[in-house]
C-alpha cells in the first residue's frame, strides 16, 4: 500500500521515525509520502526521504502559513521542489476554518505555489477546508495542471468531488471515514472513480477507529482501506491494488512499489 499523505516530518512522528516506519512495513505500508507544510517541514521530508527508501517528499507551505510566503521563501520551496526525491507540490490550498492568514493572502499564495508547480510539472497536493468554491475557480484558472494533483483529506460532498475529478484531480480519503458522523465522506468514497480514489492517514492527525485519541501514523492505513472497501462494496484488496497503482501513477516511479 501507498500512503500518499502523511507527516512523518511532525515532531510527533520524527522522533520515533524507525518505529513508525517498522510499524508500518508490517502491515503492508511500503511507500509514504511526506508532505512538508512550512520550509522547516518541507526540509525533514526531503532529509527523510533521501534515507529512507520507503518515503518520498512533497514541499510546500499550507494554508495557515501563507502569511509567511515572501519571493525568498518562493525560491527556497522551488530548489526544494527540485530536489531528488520530492514527487509533489504541497500541501497548498485554503483554509477558511481557522483562517489563520487572511483570505487574500491565502489566495494569492495558493495561486502563485499552483504556478511553480505548473514550471515544474509537479502534481500538487491540495489542502480545502470550508473554501469549495474558491479552491475551484483557482484550480479552473489553472486547468489543464500539467501533472495533475490530488484533493488530500477530502470532506467535501459527491457534488464537489464531481467537480475535482473533471478538474484532473485524485481524492485522498482519509481515517475520517471511519468516524460516525462521516456519512458523507462515505458516500464519496462509494462513488469517486476508482482510478482517481487515493488512501491516506494524514498522520499524526484523525487517527481512524478504532485508534481513536492516539497519534495517526501509516500503519493504521489499513482501517482507511476496510472503510473505503466497505462503502464501496469491494475487497479490501482490491482497494489496496487500485489506490497503489494510482499513487504510482500520479507521483511517479520513485513511488512504485
Amino acid at each position: 500500500m501507498v500512503d500518499s499523505h502523511c507527516h512523518l516530518n511532525h515532531d510527533e512522528l520524527h522522533r520515533d521515525l524507525y518505529d513508525a516506519l517498522d510499524q508500518a512495513q508490517k502491515v503492508g505500508v511500503e511507500r509514504m509520502v511526506v508532505v512538508g507544510y512550512d520550509l522547516v517541514s518541507s526540509k525533514r521530508a526531503i532529509a527523510q526521504s533521501r534515507a529512507h527508501l520507503s518515503i518520498v517528499a512533497a514541499v510546500g507551505l499550507h494554508p495557515h502559513d501563507a502569511s509567511d510566503y515572501s519571493s525568498a521563501v518562493a525560491d527556497e520551496l522551488r530548489a526544494l521542489a527540485r530536489s531528488y526525491r520530492t514527487v509533489a507540490y504541497g500541501e497548498i490550498g485554503l483554509d477558511y476554518h481557522y483562517d489563520n492568514s487572511p483570505r487574500e493572502t491565502q489566495r494569492a499564495a495558493f495561486e502563485r505555489q499552483l504556478a511553480v508547480a505548473e514550471e515544474l510539472r509537479l502534481p500538487v497536493i491540495i489542502h480545502s477546508r470550508d473554501a469549495a468554491d474558491d479552491t475551484r475557480a483557482i484550480v479552473e484558472d489553472h486547468t489543464p495542471l500539467p501533472a495533475g494533483g490530488v484533493m488530500h483529506c477530502f470532506t467535501y460532498g459527491v457534488e464537489e468531488m464531481e467537480w475535482a475529478v473533471e478538474l484532473g484531480l485524485h481524492v485522498g480519503i482519509t481515517g475520517v471515514i471511519t468516524f460516525k458522523k462521516a456519512e458523507e465522506v462515505r458516500e464519496v468514497a462509494a462513488a469517486v472513480p476508482l482510478e482517481r480514489l487515493l488512501i491516506e492517514t494524514d498522520s499524526p492527525y484523525m487517527a481512524p477507529v478504532p485508534y481513536r485519541g492516539r497519534t495517526n501514523q501509516p500503519a493504521f492505513l489499513p482501517e482507511v482501506a476496510v472503510a473505503v472497501a466497505q462503502a464501496r462494496e469491494i475487497s479490501p484488496a482490491e482497494v489496496e491494488a487500485a489506490t497503489t497503482r494510482n499513487a504510482s501513477l500520479l507521483f511517479g516511479e520513485l513511488v512504485r512499489v
